[in-house]
Formats: structure tokens, C-alpha cells, sequence
């Protein structure tokens, strides 16, 4: 589905509003309209997408509460000039993922550095908090905002692991194939100035 496709916007807002009656509601009628109005929330991205209806219910459907958006992490460590990538099945990226319900921010950027790329970090500056719709490609039902932490190298090594096949350092000029779902060239060429700089003021978005 395009990003910009008005009809995953209002699916989107639809199931915000049916979750937070779920949540919210107390007569019994009105939480069989707000079960009814997620259920057409759903049925409106898999007739978009092709997907089927319970695999959009399990991503789509699954969650309690008010909404709110995702939270990852994104670990940028240098060497010199040199960036920290992991190759992912669709191209490099640095290190992270999705904020683990049980860890910081902090803890979760070094956690991600650990197991993609087998090396030890202590996370530090935070460079961006950043609107994942605004820099990617990929399309998700819901909000996501992506922490970039700069990190220190401690040590380690490239271990195989689920998820990344290899990790290396690159510099800016002589990048490989990035997963751009994932990482931009303007983004590592934000963490590396933020890496140069005395005095960083984070970018929030």
C-alpha cells in the first residue's frame, strides 16, 4: 500500500478511535459499535493490501489502551569516519529494531548492537527522535517514531545470529546497498556530524 493512500490514513484513525472506546467504554452497546467500527478498520486494510483479514486482525487488532506509536531504536557507532551497518535481508542498516516492553531506550540500542552485530556498546548522545513516515518507505497501520543513539565501541566480534548475515564499517562516500525501509544516507550523515560535534542539540521530530 502507498503511504500517502488517503484510505490507510482513515483505517488507521478508525481503529485508533474504535481501541480507545474498547478501552474506554462502558455500556455494552457501545462497545459492540466500537468492536464493529475496528472489525471494518481491518477489513479496509485487507481489501487494500491483500492481506488476509486475520493477518491484518493479528498486527492490526491485537492491542489494548489508548494508542500510541512504536518505538525503536536505530544505534549509530563509529569508527573514525567509519559507520557500524548490518546486512539485513534487504539491504544494510544500522543496528536496531523495535523497543522490547521490558528494556529502556538505552538499554534496547545496546541490546540491538549486541545481537546484529556481536560487539559491546554503552549508548550516550541521543541524535534524533525521528517520525519513521517522514524518511521511509514502509508502510505500517500505526505511528512509529525512531530513536538514533550514538554509541561508544567496548569490543566484541560478528557473531551469526536470526537476523543479520554480516556487519562492517563503511564510510559515507563508499556505502553499500542500504535498506532504505530501514536507513538513509541523510540519516547516517546526521549521526555522523552528531558524532563530530561538541555540543549536539537533538532533532525531534
Amino acid at each position: 500500500m502507498d503511504k500517502h493512500d488517503p484510505w490507510l490514513s482513515w483505517a488507521v484513525e478508525l481503529q485508533s478511535l474504535a481501541q480507545a472506546g474498547l478501552y474506554y467504554g462502558k455500556d455494552r452497546f457501545d462497545l459492540e459499535r466500537y468492536q464493529r467500527i475496528r472489525d471494518i478498520a481491518a477489513e479496509m486494510i485487507a481489501h487494500q493490501s491483500g492481506l488476509s483479514l486475520d493477518k491484518v486482525k493479528d498486527l492490526f487488532c491485537c492491542e489494548t489502551g489508548y494508542q500510541t506509536p512504536k518505538l525503536a531504536t536505530r544505534a549509530a557507532v563509529f569508527q573514525g569516519d567509519k559507520v557500524l551497518l548490518v546486512q539485513e535481508p534487504k539491504g544494510w542498516a544500522l543496528p536496531g529494531g523495535w523497543v522490547d516492553y521490558n528494556v529502556s531506550v538505552k538499554e534496547n540500542a545496546e541490546k540491538e548492537v549486541r545481537e546484529e552485530a556481536g560487539l559491546e556498546v554503552r549508548a550516550g548522545r541521543v541524535i534524533a527522535v525521528m517520525d519513521g513516515e517522514r524518511h521511509h518507505a514502509t508502510v505500517y497501520p500505526w505511528k512509529v517514531c525512531i530513536v538514533f543513539v550514538l554509541c561508544t565501541l567496548l569490543g566484541g566480534q560478528f557473531r551469526a545470529n536470526l537476523e543479520t548475515t554480516a556487519s562492517g564499517w563503511f564510510s559515507l562516500d563508499d556505502l553499500p546497498q542500504l535498506d532504505l525501509e530501514k536507513t538513509t544516507p541523510e540519516q547516517l550523515r546526521m549521526c555522523l556530524e552528531a558524532s563530530r560535534a561538541v555540543h549536539w542539540e537533538t532533532v525531534l521530530e
